[in-house]
Parts: structure tokens; C-alpha cells; sequence
């Protein structure tokens, strides 16, 4: 390897190293690749249960590229204080599409907008009043959560690794080997390879896995030309309307959505820096996530989120160089007015996301065990973590169990095992009481 591909390589486990353009494309294109499914299904899902017209939902897809691409941008360069300065991407959230949903039938797209607007904003100034209330999230809540958003995970990957929830070939031969190749290939240069084939793992398995598929005839391209090659996003189509009961419910989404945000970033500082994410980081990414979902709204899309997938590719490859990962959202941006790149990158077979995600989400529980590791495995510790989890996982994957309770309560809860592992984490802590002679890691 020449001494410029060495300082290269260096580099890119370097937050601010500096890389050139053209290495620093494929990581970006990496993480695009890695969430790009998950960031346009909610809109397609929520817009068309709206009843929203198939050439808006086309444009409102193109707006959620753009929206994603501006707002980990925001993230990797902060400003002001909004921004965590980590390597972290953004996309639009599947946490909000149950809430709306049932709010969009009732009340039309153009309220949920209007919600999104509204408590965008809370989670925003949130985020700038961190400093007031982050003490409550002690480093064995956030590696709880940070478990929980693992395990939360791994049913999303088998599906994916499946053929895609509803498919109608799910689980078929073909799924099962392009699935298989991906992950095959991914750990073969994951585990023997060297330099930049190793921190380029994910993209070299995904690239296996879609070769693999165009063989089988599972690639889809009759779409790639709708919309045309060039169009503007959506911008103010719909106008706002505001429901104080809509606003209200999804405000508390915005709270669940909080925490998985606050455990991404943990995840994060803890697997690719080895040390906790300190407030003003957790301030800043919550922020960001808050104000940038307000903006969102303006471009008629739904909330985003800090995507834990791309959190698993960076405790994964070790790849946190900004540069690299801001050439992704800089991708995205483009892809929001070029509708045939948003199209030509969907055609990425689902079996092929599933082959390269199954690991990923693996790697933050494991990511969630070194941070319970680090806070010491007391009695006391063991049972906030296990009841959490255990009641957590549990009665969200029985979500009928929440019937009894309003629509609200469910809608938080009943489908979201990191919320409820969330708050029986820190109601826990605070109620436990602590042995000073035996509780390690904790102050």
C-alpha cells in the first residue's frame, strides 16, 4: 500500500481526518445503501394511507432524501448547538408511522404535518435544555436502551433477510441465498480482509448480494425513470393544519423517539471512541433530530430520527471520518432532486439489505453489554437491566396486552419495546437503592 493510501486509511478512523473525494464516496455511499429502504418506507406507508396522490408521494420521497441529507450533515457539522459533531446518519423515522397512521385517516396529512411542525420544535428545545435534565440518563439507562434498540432490530433484519415484510415470495430459496451471499461476503472481508476492503465490508457484500440478485431476475428497474431524471422535492403542498389532540399524541412520540436518539449516541461514543457521549453531544444530536423534523414538515415529510443501523456500520468498520460520511448525505441531497438516483438506489433487493444489517444490529447489543460491563454487574445493576429488558421486549412482542390501556398509551408503548425499557430503566434507578461498597461505576 502507497504511504497516500496508508495516510488515507489512517484517516478515516480519524473523526476529522482528511480524505480525498474520490475515497471518500464509497463510505458515504456505504451508509446510503444501509438506510436508504428505511428512509423512504414510512412516507410511502403513512402518505398513502392519507390518501395522498402517487405523484405527490413521489415528490415527498425526494424531499425525505434531501431532508435526511441536510440533517446528518447537521449532525457531522454542528451549528450552533444543534448538531452532535458524531458520526451519526439521519432518516425519516418508522417510530411516528403507527401514531399516524391512525391520526392520518382521521384528521388528513396536512394535521399531521402541522403536529410534526409543533413537536419538532419541543424535541428541539429539549435537546438545548439538556443540561437540566440528562442526569436522569445515567450510563446504565442509556446502555439499557442501547440494548433494547439491538434487540428491537433483529426482527427488522430477519424480514428484510426474508424478502421484505408482506413479500410475496418471503422466505423463498432465492431470498434465502442472496441473503446468505450478502452475509457470507460481508464477514469474509470483514474478518480476513485488509485496509480498505475490510472498512468497506458492508458495501462490497451489498454489491455481491445485488449481482447475485440481478442473476435470479429479482431487480426491479421498470420504476427507475418515474418522476423523470430532473424535479424539485415538495415544498409547502399541503399547508398546515394544527389539532391540539394530534399535536399532544405526537409530541409523546417525539419523547420515544428521544430516547432511541439519546441511545444511538451513546451507542456510538461507547463502540467507535470508547468513552460516554457527553451532554452536550446528546444535547446537540437531540436537537438537531428536533428542529431539522420541524423543517421536515415544511418539505411535507415525516419526522427523522438518527438511524441505528449506520450506528451498527460505524461500531462495524470503525469508519468515523466526517468527511466520508457527509459525501453520503451530500449523495442524499442530490438524490432529492434527481428522482432516477433515489429510484436507481431502490432497487436494492430487501434480501440484500438483510444479509448486510443482521450483523449490525448484533453489534449494539454486543455494544450495549460493553457499556453494562462498564457500569459494573451488581445485583442492583443486573436487575434494572434485566426487568427492563425482560418486561420491555416482552410485552411489546405481545402488544395486545396493552389493550386495556387509551389508544395513546398503546401507541407509544405496545409496539415500542425501547420506550417501555426507556422508562422502567430510569424509574429503577431512581427507586433502587445503592450500595456504595458494592455498585461499581456508578456515582
Amino acid at each position: 500500500m502507497s504511504e497516500s493510501n496508508n495516510a488515507t486509511l489512517k484517516n478515516l478512523y480519524k473523526l476529522d481526518g482528511r480524505i480525498p473525494v474520490k475515497a471518500a464516496i464509497p463510505y458515504g455511499l456505504q451508509h446510503i445503501l444501509a438506510m436508504l429502504v428505511s428512509n423512504i418506507t414510512p412516507v410511502i406507508i403513512v402518505a398513502a394511507i392519507c390518501g395522498v396522490d402517487t405523484s405527490d408521494i413521489a415528490r415527498i420521497i425526494q424531499s425525505t432524501m434531501v431532508i435526511a441529507g441536510v440533517g446528518t450533515l447537521i449532525q457531522l457539522f454542528p451549528f450552533w448547538k444543534i448538531g452532535s459533531g458524531l458520526p451519526i446518519v439521519v432518516g425519516c423515522s418508522f417510530t411516528f408511522v403507527s401514531i399516524m397512521c391512525y391520526l392520518g385517516p382521521v384528521y388528513g396529512y396536512s394535521t399531521i404535518l402541522g403536529a410534526v411542525l409543533v413537536g419538532g420544535l419541543v424535541q428541539g428545545v429539549l435537546g438545548l435544555l439538556s443540561k437540566y435534565w440528562i442526569k436522569f440518563i445515567t450510563p446504565l439507562v442509556a446502555a439499557s436502551v442501547v440494548m433494547a434498540i439491538g434487540l428491537s432490530l433483529f426482527p427488522v433484519g430477519a424480514n428484510s433477510f426474508g424478502g421484505g415484510t408482506g413479500a410475496a415470495d418471503f422466505g423463498s430459496a432465492q431470498n434465502w441465498i442472496v441473503g446468505t451471499v450478502t452475509l457470507v461476503v460481508c464477514l469474509i472481508f470483514f474478518a480476513f480482509g485488509k485496509g480498505f476492503f475490510r472498512s468497506l465490508s458492508i458495501l462490497l457484500g451489498l454489491i455481491a448480494g445485488y449481482i447475485v440478485a440481478l442473476c435470479f431476475g429479482m431487480v426491479d428497474f421498470s420504476a427507475v425513470l418515474e418522476g423523470g431524471v430532473v424535479s424539485p422535492p415538495a415544498f409547502l403542498n399541503f399547508g398546515y393544519k394544527f389539532n391540539i389532540s394530534a399535536i399532544i399524541s405526537v409530541i409523546c412520540i417525539f419523547l420515544v423517539s428521544s430516547t432511541e436518539t439519546i441511545g444511538d449516541t451513546s451507542a456510538l461514543a461507547s463502540s467507535a471512541f470508547g468513552r460516554e457521549a457527553t451532554q452536550k453531544e446528546i444535547g446537540g444530536a437531540l436537537a438537531c433530530d428536533g428542529f431539522v423534523s420541524a423543517l421536515s414538515s415544511v418539505f411535507c415529510c415525516l419526522p427523522i430520527t438518527s438511524y441505528s443501523q449506520n450506528i451498527g456500520l460505524v461500531a462495524m468498520t470503525r469508519v468515523v471520518n466526517r468527511r466520508a460520511i457527509a459525501s453520503g448525505a451530500i449523495i442524499m441531497i442530490i438524490a432529492g432532486f434527481f428522482p432516477v438516483i433515489g429510484n436507481l438506489l431502490a432497487t436494492l433487493p430487501q434480501a440484500v439489505l438483510g444479509g448486510c444489517t443482521i450483523m449490525m444490529f448484533g453489534t449494539i447489543v454486543v455494544s450495549g453489554i460493553q457499556m453494562i460491563g462498564k457500569c459494573g454487574f451488581s445485583r442492583r445493576n443486573i436487575t434494572i437491566v434485566a426487568l427492563s429488558l425482560a418486561v420491555g421486549v416482552g410485552f411489546t412482542s405481545v402488544p395486545d396486552i396493552f389493550n386495556i390501556f387509551p389508544i395513546i398509551i398503546r401507541s407509544i408503548f405496545a409496539e415500542n419495546c425501547v420506550a417501555v425499557v426507556f422508562v422502567l430503566a430510569i424509574v429503577l434507578n431512581l427507586i433502587l437503592p445503592k450500595n456504595k461498597k458494592t455498585e461499581k461505576g456508578e456515582k
